[in-house]
């Protein structure tokens, strides 16, 4: 499994014994503090990433794994390296985040992400460089009232960036390891540039390949930059981030017999066969491209009992996706001219398919399969017909085919303002919360298809597309505002809060106006309600009630047919009742939740074992689907046994269940009903170790409950040492990583029918040095 550059990897840690750490060694004793599990005295379950949680991933991988481990939390990827947006998967709850659901919010520095869904949206590995994590809060089920996302309706996950330290430093880092995985970091810490105001910047470069064949090219560079200037009465900051990344994916299996017939291969090939039918599962053809520029600048004041915070921030994305459809589209009648597609230039817009082109003679002309033929392909997705075969085809037929591309835009533009006043009520102390957030994005999407210059030797394609399919925009206007009201009755504090959201949501068909559709998805008023209730300085009780919702989003509106009249927002009410104990050495809580979640509105993918309808002007769509009951157990503790050791373990019991009537009591496709964490971690003077095992329940892969995947369970294994050195050079840190140490094979992200493979084993080795 390991490859010579894992080797001289390990060769490197043994020989220089260094830590590595995701922030520089000397991070401001303000980041410190913020590092726990338990989380925030408040009403509803949180809990926070540690450091050890951080030195568990490898530098090369997404934010998103670091929050894998606190309960209730499942993160699936394709690859260690989170390098593959299409089968990357967040589930809490029984609420996801996958290809068919974004149920879970996720805010940066507390700011909305602008959706996670794969086409147009972005997730918080698109935003923050690995090195540059600050901390993540994970809130579970009932998120804070403030919270700005219009898909919170299972929580929220807030990624915040590093802040600057006041001394002037430079940290440079390379990665190495399995599969060809390779990342390169450099960041400038300025110190003081002016009287109280800091920054830093960075740079970064990354590659890997896939982990079955090495033929994939993922590869993503990524610049930040965040300035924080302390004024007399608060603080103004700003944050900069360019992201750019071309990913080859990964592709779902459908059932289990596919899984046991070769459980280390996805269906997708390494090699250009000549066949364009074959040629369809061509893994560089299946391929997601981005670019994300995101900033804001965020003022945060006192005013003696009021304090006020306030931001204005954008957000640019660019990309495409890419499929290799085995046929050419014929969209011009040419009559006996022959096919204007072949003839590069020639870009019809918009219009319905004639048919589809599979073969051509010389003229270019269509040639139709041998009459009687039987076609001898088999792959994929249990082979084609006749028409596909070059066996059924005269010797001289020339196969044809596309490259797909959908294109993808957004812009977003907004601002989030909030104040907090504390005053007295009687002798009672007393806060009221109050904020707004405005957005206005617009996002752009088309399709084109291009024709395969040569489809018997390379899937290289003619840049000028024979078709656009189609070319529409989204605008999307979002107004969120709250008030909340904290009162102290010294036995307990309770909370009453309001929320509301107005979302109006459009589409604009560029080709054809009679496709336009708008359609506005408020949300009521939205209740929240909790108590927080200390038992003794170490105890404490909390119960809250919040009632969440997510809008519409664009993407329900994709489809030419949508009937958006009978789609209606998603809605949900989550109750959360635990107990929390901090102590010197110890720090645990446990959480009893129940969560009724309506409307939910599921996608219904275009693909299916029998193949991808390439046609289809939309990559499916989107229906109500009924409800869900959550309800279960969160349990997590951190014990300091000695000074040297300590120990975490995490418990999830979860039961999400359909309220369907054709499938009431089934158990949510993809939610596992029990988590399992332990992990133990060792520091003594500069060296430092941990192993973390994680264990997931049984899934089922289908919503009738037919088909179960089995659980899995998963280790990961740290170690490393840091150096003090004087001069030039203030510390020399090594960490050696390997993700899935025994090398497990198990199923990972679950969709209808069909589920991801998981990652094996996977090493890396980073060396940082800060000078």
């Amino acid at each position: 499994m390991y490859n010579k550059k894992t080797y001289l990897a390990i060769l490197v840690a043994a020989t220089f014994s260094h830590q590595v750490y995701a922030e520089a060694a000397d991070a401001s004793e303000a980041n410190v503090e913020q590092i726990s599990i338990v989380g925030k005295s408040t009403a509803f379950a949180n809990s926070v990433a540690d450091e050890a949680m951080v030195n568990q991933q490898s530098n090369i991988s997404s934010v998103l794994a670091v929050i894998d481990n606190l309960p209730g939390v499942l993160i699936n990827e394709g690859d260690t390296f989170g390098a593959d947006d299409w089968s990357t998967s967040i589930s809490i709850r029984g609420f996801q985040v996958d290809l068919s659901q974004q149920q879970i919010g996720i805010t940066i520095d507390g700011i909305a992400n602008g959706n996670s869904n794969y086409g147009g949206g972005a997730k918080a590995n698109r935003y923050i460089d690995t090195e540059n994590l600050g901390t993540v809060e994970v809130s579970q089920g009932t998120a804070d009232i403030s919270s700005r996302s219009n898909e919170a309706l299972g929580g929220t996950l807030d990624f915040s960036t590093y802040d600057p330290t006041d001394t002037e430093q430079v940290v440079t880092s390379v990665s190495l390891g399995d599969f060809g995985a390779q990342k390169y970091f450099v960041r400038y810490e300025t110190g003081e540039i002016f009287k109280d105001t800091y920054a830093w910047v960075s740079v970064s470069s990354r590659e890997s390949s896939d982990w079955m064949d090495g033929v994939a090219e993922n590869q993503g560079d990524h610049m930040a930059a965040k300035v924080v200037s302390i004024t007399n009465n608060g603080q103004i900051s700003a944050y900069l981030a360019y992201d750019d990344v071309h990913e080859d994916n990964y592709q779902r299996i459908y059932g289990l017999e596919q899984y046991a017939q070769n459980p280390e291969w996805d269906q997708l090939t390494s090699d250009w066969s000549g066949i364009p039918y074959v040629d369809q599962a061509y893994r560089r053809g299946w391929s997601t491209l981005r670019e994300n520029l995101f900033g804001y600048l965020q003022g945060e004041w006192d005013f003696a009992a009021v304090s006020v915070k306030a931001n204005v921030y954008f957000h640019q994305n660019e990309g495409r996706g890419d499929w290799v459809p085995p046929y050419l589209v014929d969209v011009t009648d040419n009559g006996t001219e022959g096919h204007s597609e072949l003839i590069g230039g020639n870009t019809a817009l918009g219009g319905a398919a004639l048919g589809q082109i599979y073969f051509v003679d010389g003229s270019g002309s269509t040639l139709s399969p041998i009459a009687g033929c039987e076609s001898s392909l088999t792959f994929p997705y249990g082979g084609g017909g006749a028409q596909f075969d070059p066996a059924c085809h005269v010797d001289n037929a020339i196969p044809v085919g596309s490259y797909r591309h959908t294109h993808y835009q957004k812009d977003r533009y907004g601002f989030n303002a909030d104040f907090i006043w504390d005053t007295q009520i009687g002798d009672f102390n007393n806060t009221l919360r109050g904020g707004i957030w405005y957005e206005d994005y617009n996002r752009e999407e088309y399709r084109d298809w291009h024709k395969i210059i040569d489809s018997k030797t390379s899937f290289r394609f003619d840049h000028r597309p024979y078709w656009i399919q189609y070319d529409r925009e989204f605008p999307v206007e979002t107004l969120m505002y709250y008030l909340q009201n904290d009162i102290d009755l010294e036995f307990a504090t309770v909370s009453l809060g309001v929320k509301k959201f107005n979302v109006d949501v459009s589409k604009n068909d560029n080709f054809n106006a009679v496709n336009d559709l708008d359609v506005s998805s408020d949300s009521d008023a939205l209740l929240s309600f909790g108590v927080v209730a200390p038992v003794s300085d170490s105890v404490e009780l909390f119960a809250g009630y919040q009632e969440n919702f997510a809008a519409i989003k664009d993407a329900v509106l994709e489809r030419d047919d949508a009937d958006v009249s009978i789609v209606e927002p998603e809605t949900a009410e989550n109750m959360d009742f635990g107990l929390r104990y901090t102590g010197d050495s110890l720090n645990a809580s446990i959480t009893y939740y129940s969560i009724e979640f309506d409307n939910r509105i599921r996608f219904v993918s275009n693909e299916t074992v029998d193949g991808i309808d390439f046609l289809e002007s939309a990559a499916g769509g989107y229906i109500n689907d009924g409800g869900v009951e959550s309800s279960g157990i969160e349990a997590s503790l951190k014990y300091q046994m000695t000074d040297n050791w300590s120990f975490y373990t995490s418990f999830t019991s979860n039961d999400s269940e359909y309220t369907d009537a054709d499938i009431a009591g089934n158990t949510v496709l993809g939610s596992a009903e029990e988590l399992f964490v332990f992990s133990f971690d060792w520091a003594k003077d500069d060296y430092f170790a941990g192993l973390s095992t994680k264990h997931v329940g049984d899934r089922f892969l289908n919503q009738e409950n037919t088909v179960e995947v089995d659980g899995y369970t998963i280790s990961d294994l740290y170690i490393g040492t840091n150096v003090a050195l004087s001069g030039g050079v203030e510390n020399i840190d090594v960490r050696l990583t390997v993700n899935n140490l025994f090398d497990a094979n198990y199923l990972g992200t679950v969709a209808s029918n069909a589920a991801w493979l998981g990652a094996p084993r996977t090493a890396v080795i980073n060396v940082q040095v800060t000078f």
